[in-house]
C-alpha cells in the first residue's frame, strides 16, 4: 500500500481524480484485513532504524505540510506508519470497535487540525498483552530488543485493541493488539525476513504493510527517470498479484536504493511473514500517477477454490 505523495494529497483535500482508483483499493484491502479473525493487527513501514511502536502511538503529517494528526500524545510515528494509522482510521467501523485506531485525529482528513501538528518524527513483536506498553503512551516501545540491531525482540509487545482483522495460524491470544513496526530502510535482507517470520510467530497475525515502489519511473519523478525502473517495479507488481514472496526476498537492497524503492525493506517483511503460507492473492490497484510506483494488493489465507 503506498506510504507517502498519493496519500498526503488525499489528506490534504487535493485528491485528485487519478487518485479515484487507488483510494478506492486501499480503502477495500483495509476493509478485507478487519474482516477476518486476528489475534494481532500490524502496520508494518519503513523508518531511520528497526522499531516497534505501542497501538496508541501517534503521528502527524505537518513536516510535509499536511495538518493532520493522528494517535495520542507526542507524535513519534515515521512517515509511513503515520499514513497506515490514517488510513485505518478512516475505516467507518472501526470507532464502534472501540479500536485504538479510531482515537482522535486533530481535525477531519482535509482539514486544519486545532493543534499545532508537533515536531518532525524521529524516524520509525507481538504477543497482545494486558498492561500498557512501556513508556508514555505515543512512545516507542523501550524494552530493548535481543540480539544484533534490526533484529526482532524476543519479547514483541503491544497494547490491546478490540479490533478485529485476520492473518496467519498460531493458537489465538485472550486480547487483540494493534502494533505498529518500523523497519530500517536499510535493513539487510536476512534481517527483514526475520523480522516478518517473528511478526507471525505463535500468533494470528494481520500486516498492513505501507510502502512505495520506485520513484525514478518517469523525467517528473522525484529521483527522475531511471531506464530500470520500470521493469523493476512491473517485478513488484508482478510478485504482489502472485504472492511471490521468493521475488521479493530476492530485491537487492542497494538496486532498490537506487531505483527509490522505498518500499523495499517493508515488502520483504512481508515476505518473511509470508513464506510458506497458502494465499490467495488479489491485486487491487497498481498507478504512478506521480512518478512513483504504488500499489495496493491482499494477500489473504486459504488457496482460491
Amino acid at each position: 500500500m503506498p506510504a507517502s505523495p498519493a496519500d498526503r494529497a488525499r489528506a490534504r483535500g487535493a485528491a485528485a481524480p487519478e487518485l479515484d482508483g487507488l483510494r478506492a483499493a486501499c480503502a477495500a484491502a483495509i476493509g478485507a484485513v478487519l474482516a477476518v479473525d486476528h489475534d494481532l493487527l500490524v502496520v508494518v513501514g519503513s523508518d531511520e532504524r528497526t522499531r516497534a511502536y505501542g497501538g496508541q502511538a501517534a503521528g502527524t503529517l505537518g513536516p510535509w505540510g499536511v495538518d493532520v494528526r493522528v494517535g495520542e500524545g507526542e507524535p513519534v510515528l515515521p512517515l509511513s506508519l503515520t499514513i497506515g494509522r490514517w488510513l485505518l482510521a478512516r475505516q467507518p467501523n472501526t470507532e464502534a470497535a472501540g479500536d485504538p485506531i479510531s482515537q482522535p485525529m486533530t481535525g477531519a482528513p482535509g482539514e486544519p487540525t486545532s493543534e499545532a501538528a508537533g515536531e518532525p518524527n524521529a524516524g520509525a513483536p507481538g504477543e497482545p498483552v494486558s498492561q500498557p506498553t512501556t513508556g508514555a503512551p505515543g512512545e516507542p516501545i523501550s524494552q530493548p530488543t535481543t540480539g544484533a540491531p534490526g533484529e526482532p525482540t524476543s519479547e514483541p509487545t503491544s497494547e490491546p485493541t478490540g479490533g478485529t482483522a485476520g492473518g496467519r495460524g498460531g493458537t489465538a491470544a485472550a486480547g487483540r493488539g494493534l502494533m505498529f513496526q518500523g523497519v530500517a530502510s536499510d535493513a539487510s535482507v536476512a534481517e527483514c525476513l526475520a523480522l516478518g517470520a517473528e511478526l507471525v510467530q505463535g500468533r494470528r497475525t494481520a500486516l498492513l504493510v505501507m510502502g512505495d515502489g520506485s520513484a525514478c519511473l518517469t523525467e517528473k519523478s522525484p529521483g527522475y527517470l531511471h531506464p530500470a525502473a520500470v521493469p523493476y517495479n512491473e517485478e513488484i507488481v508482478r510478485a504482489l498479484a502472485e504472492a511471490d514472496t521468493g521475488a521479493l526476498a530476492a530485491m537487492d537492497p542497494a538496486e532498490a536504493a537506487a531505483l527509490w524503492v522505498a518500499g523495499r525493506a517493508a515488502l520483504q517483511v512481508l515476505a518473511g511473514a509470508a513464506e510458506g503460507a497458502a494465499l490467495r492473492p488479489a491485486l487491487l490497484d497498481e498507478s504512478s500517477p506521480y512518478g512513483v510506483g504504488y500499489f495496493v494488493a491482499t494477500w489473504l489465507e486459504g488457496r482460491a477454490p
